[in-house]
């Protein structure tokens, strides 16, 4: 199954209990995102993408647990650790005007301030409740950023333009040199 029209909302953590439930972490913590959710789809490392219908869900620990319909028994459960969790965009719950979701950002041009190209935003992860993005320079240099919101100067979703202003020695750390030296 190719992934069109699938956005990346999270990542099975690990089986929970006995039953096959599935504990899970949500890149959006937002119950309204199970709301009229049927189905969502599994892609684990070396396998292709299997859609499951959920039959329930609960936050618990600040995760979500989801039972889902063809996991059955823990046995099956540990097969998908790991996996990432995909969401139709059709089910996606409507935000605000002035809010993006984290899937909009992606292959955006990144600046450093003072319009010096960076490279592009690749992929958005969470690292135990830390927001972190791969930025991809045009030399294929992966760079690492921490997302906070006082390193953000400017965010123009009409034309895919990010503009940071990176902590002192981030982009050293890297090797990348903004300079042109």
């Amino acid at each position: 199954m190719v992934l069109q029209n699938l956005i990346h909302c999270g990542r099975v953590l690990k089986p929970h209990g006995l039953k096959g439930e599935l504990c899970t972490l949500w890149f959006a913590d937002s119950p309204l995102l199970f709301t009229g959710l049927p189905r969502l789809y599994l892609k684990a490392p070396g396998f292709s993408t299997k859609a499951f219908n959920i039959v329930s869900w609960r936050k618990h620990r600040g995760n979500y647990l989801v039972f889902l319909d063809k996991i059955t028994g823990r046995d099956l459960a540990e097969k998908w650790q790991g996996a990432e969790i995909y969401v139709p965009q059709k089910y996606m719950p409507a935000i605000e005007d002035d809010e993006t979701y984290v899937f909009e950002l992606l292959e955006s041009r990144v600046f450093i301030a003072g319009d010096i190209y960076l490279g592009m935003l690749h992929e958005i992860f969470d690292t135990k409740g830390s927001e972190v993005w791969r930025i991809m320079t045009p030399e294929g240099q992966e760079v690492l950023f921490p997302f906070n919101e006082q390193f953000i100067v400017d965010i123009d979703m009409d034309n895919k333009k990010i503009v940071i202003d990176p902590p002192e020695g981030l982009l050293e750390i890297y090797g990348v040199n903004i300079n042109g030296s």
